[in-house]
């Protein structure tokens, strides 16, 4: 009896150190230092209750980042529908009739139910990296034509008896993702995609290099992918860590992460019912899209420092960065050798949304006041850093229009960047939804991160 208390008491320490992600308080938390594990909480809190002011947020760092005409970012925003290449009407009729006999999981919308069931092909595969070829050898014809009726049917399945080979399963996979009525990173995402993979450095005197903006691409990702929708949000994390790990054991299936890109941009991000002739030069750029997502997968989930200093100042009214990961965000930018102009990120004291209003606004004015005086010294700091450039007159004469730098929110409009289509998509964009950040346009190549509080 001794012992078996002793093993049950060990057992209940074990689970003592064991970490969660719920945390359970009856007592009242301060709300100025809240006890938040998900770092992305107040993210997505801000998403769900006032998704207007995050889509704003989130569009507007997009076109920071990136140049999409007007009828294209339309498309992104969803004021118009996706125009993407298209195949000829023989093919078109082929797919048609194909989907015709769709399933219950294969051919059919995605679902968190298809995902559920898709996901034990992902597990499965994920115990089986091994294999040389995964991905790239097809497997038997009958074996996936039964898989794929157990899937369709939700029958029970048990992939370790050893009834499949990995590469029935992987290919099944690839199929599954090939069959859906869009594909997984949308149609509207396409022309981004395309725009994101050419964001490159900018060199000293501010000409335009052809070494790839790691930081600037993970960065627009980050935020594209929070526009997704969630059941391709999920299902695209799952694939890109199976892909990420698979990769990783490249010295055994001999499938590096361009490789896997090749096999799988076809399924994920090609454009539905096209050929590679109908892609014109894009079938590069889109693999090497996806082997960039694949290679940074891990990173690619997070929202962007400053888009969690927003959330967390709108809710709480705090401005401290109180999260490893976000530190280590904010610090890593600091590394990038393009010149990083630092600006305060945009907080409902800096700006006006129509409709939706905090209460931190009315309770610490004079604390906003002096943070955004902080931030706008520690700016023009780095502004007088620069060198000499047409860039750098103009960041001066804007300050110059600012008395003793602590204007009111109101006078700050040399510092919104108003796109130059804003005219024609500012149902979406508006220009009070767009303001505190430095105009940051892509000849320049500067990053905005987060000022660190004192």
């Amino acid at each position: 009896m001794a012992t078996k208390n002793n093993s049950l008491n060990s057992v209940q320490m074990d689970r003592r150190g064991t970490k969660c992600s719920v945390f359970l308080c009856h007592e009242r938390p301060d709300a100025n230092q809240p006890v938040i594990f998900n770092p992305d909480f107040f993210v997505e809190r801000l998403k769900h209750e006032h998704p207007q002011t995050f889509l704003e947020l989130v569009f507007s760092n997009i076109t920071r980042l990136i140049d999409l005409p007007g009828d294209e970012f339309a498309q992104l925003t969803g004021e118009s529908e996706p125009k993407v290449p298209s195949s000829s009407g023989f093919l078109r009729s082929l797919n048609f009739r194909k989907r015709k006999d769709k399933g219950v999981i294969f051919g059919a919308p995605l679902t968190e139910e298809g995902i559920a069931q898709i996901y034990q092909l992902i597990e499965y595969l994920s115990k089986n990296l091994h294999v040389e070829g995964l991905f790239r050898v097809p497997g038997h014809s009958l074996r996936q034509a039964a898989l794929r009726e157990m899937l369709d049917t939700a029958a029970e399945i048990d992939l370790e008896t050893g009834d499949f080979h990995p590469n029935d399963v992987a290919t099944l996979l690839k199929a599954y993702l090939g069959e859906l009525p869009e594909p997984l990173l949308t149609h509207r995402h396409y022309h981004a995609h395309l725009k994101i993979g050419e964001l490159t450095r900018f060199d000293e005197k501010g000409n335009k290099t052809k070494v790839p903006d790691k930081e600037r691409q993970i960065e627009a990702f980050q935020l594209l992918f929070m526009l997704l929708p969630p059941t391709n949000r999920s299902l695209l994390k799952l694939l890109l860590d199976l892909l990420y790990h698979t990769a990783r054991s490249q010295h055994t299936n001999k499938m590096s992460a361009i490789n896997l890109a090749t096999m799988f941009a076809p399924h994920i991000i090609w454009p539905k019912n096209v050929t590679a002739s109908d892609l014109q030069g894009n079938i590069e750029k889109l693999n090497n899209g996806v082997a960039f997502l694949i290679r940074h997968s891990q990173k690619l989930f997070k929202a962007p420092v400053y888009i969690k200093e927003y959330a967390r100042f709108f809710y709480t009214g705090s401005k401290t960065l109180q999260s490893n990961d976000d530190l280590n965000l904010s610090s890593g930018s600091k590394a990038c050798s393009v010149t990083a102009v630092t600006a305060p990120s945009p907080s409902p004291s800096m700006r006006s949304i129509p409709g939706e209003t905090s209460s931190t606004n009315s309770s610490r004015p004079s604390e906003n006041q002096s943070y955004t005086e902080s931030c706008l010294r520690e700016l023009y700091k780095q502004v007088s850093s620069m060198p000499d450039s047409a860039k750098k007159k103009k960041l001066i004469r804007q300050f110059a229009k600012q008395p003793d730098g602590t204007s009111s929110a109101e006078t700050r409009t040399p510092f919104i960047r108003r796109h130059w289509r804003s005219r024609s998509v500012g149902r979406v964009i508006k220009s009070k939804g767009l303001g505190g950040q430095i105009p940051s346009e892509k000849e320049n190549g500067t990053l905005p991160s987060l000022p660190h509080s004192s």
